[in-house]
């Protein structure tokens, strides 16, 4: 990428084949590399095809050690599945003890370089060492799980000339792999793994619900294997304590399985270890689920999995419209209606995927316009719905059935404005309601289980500031939540405890993390997808942008929201096939193509798919 530098090195292009359908291309060099002076920047490869495979070479024979630093860079982004390339610029002691799939840290650039001093610089001439340097951008860790990381990068590789070979290698290097923000986004691809929800079964046959984990695999290096492997061994540490598996303790691939591809059938085998083999064929429904479930967002040639066991003995197979059956996932269920409240301040449904712009008012107490509403929830089966009143004082909880009555408020708050009262609730799978009392004197995040009874107080030990909004995630293990603290809104995403499901254990959130850094304001965000967010918001000095983001920090592939001026609230279905809508300056707006925003209604606010 960079091109020669005066006064450095020769420049040697990177000697990498990349293999494309149409033929092969030859990448130039991605690292322009000093033997002395000052840092140098390196650029990242700029982005391919996800079709284009890149295959670094090894050391040329009597490389200088900046050929050498420069060729090993090169080498970790490449399509190597083992880095067996990278390592042939090691020495023997240091390939050995070198573990690149424990971390990869993402510069916002290739990393720069300086070399400390030239060989012959002073009496040790058969040792030499560079600082890399950069700013960090993110972190992927041994579970490849992605993670934002701020702050400068600056780490030392050490180079030794060998004594019988006079070739220079690497002899210290700093953890892991290291790359620019764009080589890295050429070389992963981030894909949700299933779990199942700890202690939660809904709908009258009992179905677990699905919890989605976001991991990042390589691109270009069996990737249908490297989930497969990840699924397995288990969830993020972040998410472990909120779910489980169907696969036991000690499961893997059966030793010496390589590689796995689906047959002309579609169907994908999946040999399993001794571990496996003996559990029961309602568990083992459960890790076929699980594994179609992530396999399904990967790739679309695979419609069932054969799992075998010892002696290649069949476990069970199972479709994927069983599959469908077997759990409860949100990214499924298409909501029937999208509700919004009308110039009347009333509840009021139209058909989700409706073109038009005509509603109705609900049935029951939150439509017949008796008491003013300021904002609304719709429980994910349709049958119930929340309203906080105009005031945000009082939350009342009602059937969506004709003749409902409304009944006195289940929370009451007594802020002393409408901005420190009430925030919108919201409801997960299970049917539990959360809001969040915004009051500055007694700030509390409210659980009422089903709906209904005694509100409880949710433990919220990391909370750095004041709750702003609520939205819980569909599987009731995650809850995204807006922060305001010292005058910035903040986008933050914890880990929902329940214990073991015990009367009288407390609820808690925990684990929060921010999932927007960069954005100094988040004026509005929603669930739109098992692990994606859709958000509202500036960076500082900038102006108001719409964004999807995931869980975890990162930005997933596809085109963002287009634009929109004036955005109070947005609300996003988990089925991805509805159109994201919002409340703006304009009335309720929706963009059922992604790119252009259509009214639907002027006179109406706080629009809400079911959630």
């Amino acid at each position: 990428m960079g091109a020669d530098h005066e006064g450095g090195v020769r420049r040697r292009p990177l000697r990498a084949v990349v293999y494309a359908v149409c033929g092969v291309v030859l990448l130039a060099g991605c690292a322009s590399m000093p033997d002395s002076g000052d840092l140098r920047d390196v650029e990242s490869t700029p982005r391919q095809d996800t079709q284009v495979r890149v295959f670094a070479m090894p050391p040329a024979e009597d490389a200088s050690p900046g050929e050498i630093v420069q060729g090993f860079l090169e080498a970790l982004t490449s399509d190597d599945p083992h880095y067996d390339t990278a390592r042939k610029y090691l020495t023997a002691d240091a390939g050995r003890k070198w573990r690149p799939e424990r971390l990869t840290t993402v510069l916002a650039d290739g990393p720069s370089i300086a070399a400390d001093q030239q060989p012959g610089d002073r009496e040790d001439a058969d040792n030499v060492s560079y600082t890399l340097a950069g700013d960090k951008v993110a972190t992927v860790d041994g579970e490849q799980a992605y993670a934002h990381a701020g702050g400068p990068y600056s780490k030392k590789l050490r180079l030794t000339r060998d004594a019988k070979t006079g070739q220079w290698r690497i002899s210290a290097l700093p953890p892991g792999v290291v790359m620019g923000k764009s080589d890295f986004q050429r070389n992963y691809t981030s894909v949700d793994k299933y779990y199942f929800a700890s202690n939660t079964w809904v709908g009258a046959s009992g179905q677990p619900v699905a919890v989605a984990d976001p991991v990042f695999v390589r691109k270009g290096v069996d990737p249908m294997t490297q989930v497969v492997r990840s699924l397995i061994s288990g969830p993020t540490s972040w998410l472990s304590p909120g779910v489980r598996s169907g696969f036991p303790r000690g499961a893997a691939l059966r030793k010496g399985t390589a590689s796995l591809a689906p047959d002309d059938q579609n169907v994908l085998t999946v040999p399993l270890n001794d571990k496996a083999s003996g559990v029961g064929s309602a568990r083992c429904d459960e890790m076929a689920t699980q594994l179609l479930f992530t396999l399904r967002n990967l790739t679309p040639t695979v419609d069932a999995v054969d799992l075998r066991g010892t002696g290649d003995k069949r476990l069970c197979d199972l479709r994927e419209s069983a599959a469908q059956n077997a759990a409860w996932d949100a990214a499924t269920k298409s909501p029937e209606y999208l509700y919004f409240l009308d110039g009347k301040h009333r509840l009021v449904r139209m058909a989700g995927d409706s073109q038009g712009t005509g509603a109705a008012p609900v049935p029951g107490g939150l439509g017949d316009g008796g008491k003013e509403l300021r904002s609304v929830a719709v429980s994910r089966d349709e049958r119930t719905a929340a309203g906080v009143g105009i005031d945000g004082s009082s939350l009342y909880v009602t059937s969506l059935t004709s003749g409902g009555a409304l009944g006195d408020a289940v929370v009451t708050s007594r802020g002393a404005s409408k901005d420190d009262r009430l925030t919108t609730p919201s409801w997960d799978a299970r049917g539990d309601l959360w809001v969040a009392d915004r009051d500055r004197r007694d700030p509390r995040l409210l659980l009422l289980e089903q709906g209904r009874g005694e509100p409880v107080t949710v433990r919220t030990p990391e909370l750095p500031g004041r709750i702003k909004d609520v939205r819980v995630a569909a599987d009731g293990v995650r809850m995204a939540l807006v922060v305001e603290k010292d005058g910035k809104q903040s986008l933050l995403v914890g880990r929902v405890g329940r214990g073991d499901g015990s009367a009288g254990e407390p609820v808690s959130v925990t684990e929060l993390r921010s999932v927007t850094p960069e954005l100094e304001e988040v004026t509005a965000m929603s669930w739109a997808g098992d692990s994606r967010l859709a958000v509202a918001g500036q960076e500082r000095g900038g102006l108001l942008q719409m964004r999807y983001v995931q869980v975890d920090g990162s930005t997933p592939d596809g085109p963002a929201p287009a634009a929109l001026s004036g955005v109070k609230t947005i609300t996003a279905s988990q089925d991805g096939r509805l159109p994201l809508v919002a409340y703006s300056e304009d009335g309720i707006v929706r963009t059922p193509s992604g790119t252009q925003w259509q009214k639907v209604v002027k006179e109406g606010s706080a629009p809400v798919y079911p959630g």
